[in-house]
């Protein structure tokens, strides 16, 4: 009998808390490094969407001809009105040569992590090497996580925190501060981006919306880096497009016809110059050219990032010594003794006897 590994919420959570979420999201982010340096090697695609009046609901697959892995996830931006998480997810790893999968986890908490560690990548790769503090529009269920990458890719430690909604703003507050960081709880966005170094929006409304305007970036510090990583659907925007069309302005992508299709860049010909993060990470394209530029990593999550995550996850625990406790082994896959009499399985079970 071939198991499957399972790594469910209960499982996830203690790992995570027990490993250190920092510590987490920094190795994470080392080996989303490695896996982008291969980029043009892996087998790569717009996510599959399935629309509806109240969200989306999306595949998104990935493999590099050895291991193939997905994640699906929803995004429900009513749900929270209606009792349920706005965003929730699992992911699959599988063998390619047999098409078995090998582990399936829950992938709403280790979603998170991976957004963190891509911010954290991009700004490791673009933002200036001094920058300390990070403003934070939309606080909801991701803040505190990205906090976290950005103190482990740069040492930021002042966050200016933002959110239409005060109980998430006062949540952010209350969690960052228990992590020790010096929190400002802003009035505005406009107040939470004076002196920014780093500037991440990350908001829920599936609209056309202007979060971020080119003129709040006056008051942000010289050469900020802005981290725009709510988009994730057609329609769905936070910048003023013309932060992005700015003179001087670089503005990154993780995969250019997803990020087409959903990105801030919707908002732009589809002619306009851009760079793939990855072709700066391997010399291809330069990424930030000097202290005062603005550089702006337009993220939408991409399905190599939770293969990455997927991948680092499954290998971390199995080396954790606990292990045993956190993995359970489940029987997904039918596998009669003859692989063409699949028929037996059920008769088997026929001749149990009943209780």
């Amino acid at each position: 009998m071939t198991t499957v590994d399972l790594l469910d919420v209960p499982a996830a959570a203690r790992w995570i808390a027990e490993r250190g979420p920092e510590r987490i999201i920094g190795e994470l982010t080392d080996a989303l490094a490695a896996d982008f340096r291969r980029w043009p090697d892996l087998d790569k695609r717009p996510r599959i969407a399935s629309h509806s009046a109240e969200g989306v609901i999306e595949l998104m697959p990935t493999s590099d001809g050895a291991t193939y892995g997905f994640k699906y996830v929803n995004g429900h931006p009513v749900n929270p009105q209606r009792g349920f998480q706005t965003v929730t997810a699992f992911g699959v790893l599988a063998d390619v040569h047999n098409g078995y999968p090998t582990f399936v986890a829950e992938m709403t908490l280790l979603t998170a992590l991976r957004t963190a560690a891509t911010s954290a990548l991009a700004a490791r790769t673009l933002a200036r090497k001094d920058s300390r503090t990070l403003a934070l529009i939309g606080t909801g269920s991701q803040a505190e996580f990205q906090a976290l990458g950005m103190r482990s890719a740069l040492g930021i430690n002042r966050l200016r925190a933002w959110d239409v909604d005060p109980a998430a703003r006062e949540k952010l507050v209350r969690n960052a501060r228990s992590l020790g960081f010096e929190v400002h709880d802003a009035t505005s966005a406009a107040d939470a981006v004076r002196g920014a170094d780093v500037i991440t929006t990350c908001t829920a409304d599936k609209r056309n919306a202007t979060v971020l305007t080119h003129a709040m970036l006056a008051d942000a510090a010289p050469g900020v880096h802005i981290n725009a990583i709510g988009g994730d659907c057609p329609g769905k925007t936070e910048l003023e497009a013309s932060i992005l069309t700015a003179p001087g302005t670089a503005v990154v992508v993780e995969y250019e016809p997803q990020t087409r299709i959903e990105g801030e860049i919707q908002q732009l010909p589809a002619d306009s110059e851009l760079t793939e993060l990855w072709q700066i990470l391997t010399g291809d394209a330069p990424g930030r050219t000097n202290g005062d530029q603005v550089t702006v990593f337009d993220s939408v999550g991409f399905a190599v990032e939770d293969w990455t995550a997927l991948r680092y996850v499954h290998a971390a625990v199995l080396a954790d010594p606990a292990a045993g406790e956190l993995l359970q082994q489940v029987d997904l896959i039918a596998e009669p003794t003859d692989p063409k009499d699949l028929w037996s399985l059920v008769a088997a079970e026929a001749l149990q006897p009943q209780v």
